[in-house]
This record gives structure tokens, C-alpha cells and sequence, in this order.
């Protein structure tokens, strides 16, 4: 059927520190955009912050992290957010986190499929009471609904992509992984080089069809980063990132100068797996 969308759910990872109103603006850009392309049907959004073990310079611990998410997406209908990689003792790569959520689907799947199964001794009496008539029971030549299982497609910056860029940080076979079996959904700023950089990679080139660029033609400029420094300096941060993350981190006290210094001098944990291995 070609009217048939296929149902995807957009996955996005990283430090979300804290989560900001621009973090949350890439889910809306994306699925306007892939409404727009009249093929897909997004029902999920996954906002997944990255564990404590990934050891960047900054980042405070995960359970502050999940608890802004959380309440960043309180009254979104679509985006939720997942600690399954943040409660993990050990540093994940992205691939994994992918698989993970689509393995989810898969037997979440399977168990709707089996609950809407009608139970087996209802039909064999069925079947031997109506066997004399002449219309056998066919349910095959009702229109079958072919339930595909939803893409989770990756949800990143334009930042993110250019990531694959640097040496060590992400494994050749799990970008490949990454945009062959999944998918990647870029924002991207009006004008910017990413279209360059996925021509410049053979990789990204080859699977270019399952990158989907989307331009951001109202420029949000906010940065974790930023925030942090604004917060270090005392200023305000109102309207940058939702209210109830705000009322959060005063409360709490997140983010002072010493919050920087966490991590300081550690290699990040994919530099340190990737140049450790063979």
C-alpha cells in the first residue's frame, strides 16, 4: 500500500546538560519535516541522556540530567525520556542505544500481535462446526495488515554528524550500522557545510537516502554550554530552557564553577575504548 506510512520514532542522544529549549526544538523541526515528505508517520519521540561513565568535562551526574528531561517534556504527548542508558554502569555507543530502542519495538510488537490472537481451542471448534458449509473461513483474503515494526532513526545536530568526523570517537562499522539499518535525521542551520561533509565521507555518501537533512530556517543558537557559563556567571537563563528545568537547577544549585571542573583531564570514554582497542 503506498499510502502506508512508515511509522518512525526519532531516538535522540547525548549530554543533555542541562536540556534546552533547542534540544527540544529538534523534535519539532523533525517531524514537521518528515510529515512533510508525505512518507512517514512519527510516533515517538526518545530523548536518552548519556551515562555518567562517558566522563566529559562538565557533566554532572545523570540522575540531575534525566530529572531535567523529565521535566522539560512533562507536557509533550510525543517525547518521553529513557534512563536506560544513563543507568548503565559503563559507557555505550550510540549503535547500541539504537538497537536497544528497536529491539523494544520489536517485542513490544510481538506481544500486541499475540494478544489480538484469537485463542486456538475457540478456533478449532469454530472450524469443525462451520467445516460442512461451503465457504471455508478465510481470513487470509481480507486486506492483511501488514504491521511494520516503526524505524528508530537518530536525531542529531549537524555537531553530531561532523563527530564522525573525528578520529577515534565513533567506529567506522557503527556509523555504517548507524545510517544503513536506521537512519539519521540532521538539523542543520540554513546555509552550513553538512551537505560538503557527506560528500567528502564515502560512507555517508553511499546511504545519503536514509540521512535526511532538515534546515533550520528559525535559527536557535542555545547551547548547553552556554547555559552553563551563564549560570556560572549568575545570569539569567529564563526562556533559554523550559521554566520547570530552570526552577530545577536553582533549586538544586547545579552548575556552579566547580560543576565545570568535573572530569577534568579524563579522556572521553569512546577516545579511551577506540584507542585502547586492537
Amino acid at each position: 500500500d503506498p499510502d502506508r506510512k512508515t511509522e518512525v520514532v526519532l531516538l535522540a542522544c547525548g549530554s543533555f546538560n542541562p536540556i534546552t529549549n533547542m534540544h527540544l526544538r529538534l523534535f519539532e523541526l523533525a517531524k514537521d519535516y518528515l510529515h512533510e515528505t508525505g512518507k512517514y508517520k512519527v510516533i515517538k519521540g526518545i530523548i536518552s541522556p548519556v551515562g555518567d561513565a562517558y566522563k566529559k568535562k562538565g557533566l554532572i551526574s545523570a540522575n540531575h540530567r534525566v530529572t531535567m528531561a523529565k521535566l522539560a517534556t512533562k507536557n509533550s504527548d510525543w517525547v518521553e525520556v529513557d534512563d536506560w542508558e544513563s543507568c548503565q554502569s559503563e559507557w555505550l555507543e550510540t549503535l547500541k542505544v539504537l538497537r536497544y530502542h528497536h529491539q523494544k519495538l520489536l517485542s513490544a510488537d510481538v506481544t500486541n500481535s499475540l494478544q489480538d490472537a484469537v485463542p486456538i481451542t475457540k478456533l478449532g471448534r469454530k472450524r469443525k462446526q462451520e467445516s460442512n458449509r461451503h465457504e471455508p473461513i478465510k481470513k487470509k483474503n481480507q486486506s492483511p495488515v501488514v504491521k511494520s515494526v516503526p524505524q528508530v532513526k537518530l536525531l542529531c545536530g549537524s555537531d553530531m554528524l561532523e563527530s564522525f568526523g573525528i578520529p577515534n570517537l565513533w567506529k567506522l562499522e557503527d556509523i555504517t550500522e548507524i545510517v544503513e539499518k536506521h537512519g539519521l535525521v540532521c538539523i542543520s542551520r540554513a546555509g552550513n557545510n553538512v551537505q560538503k561533509f557527506i560528500y567528502e565521507s564515502d560512507i555517508l555518501w553511499r546511504h545519503k537516502n536514509n540521512i535526511h537533512l532538515v534546515e533550520e530556517w528559525i535559527p536557535n543558537d542555545i547551547s548547553s554550554t552556554k547555559i552553563r557559563r551563564a549560570l556560572r556567571r549568575g545570569q539569567s537563563i529564563r526562556y533559554l530552557v523550559p521554566d520547570a528545568v530552570r526552577a530545577y537547577i536553582e533549586r538544586q544549585r547545579l552548575y556552579g564553577p566547580e560543576s565545570e571542573d568535573r572530569n577534568a583531564g579524563l579522556l572521553l570514554a569512546p577516545l579511551q575504548k577506540h584507542a585502547s582497542d586492537p
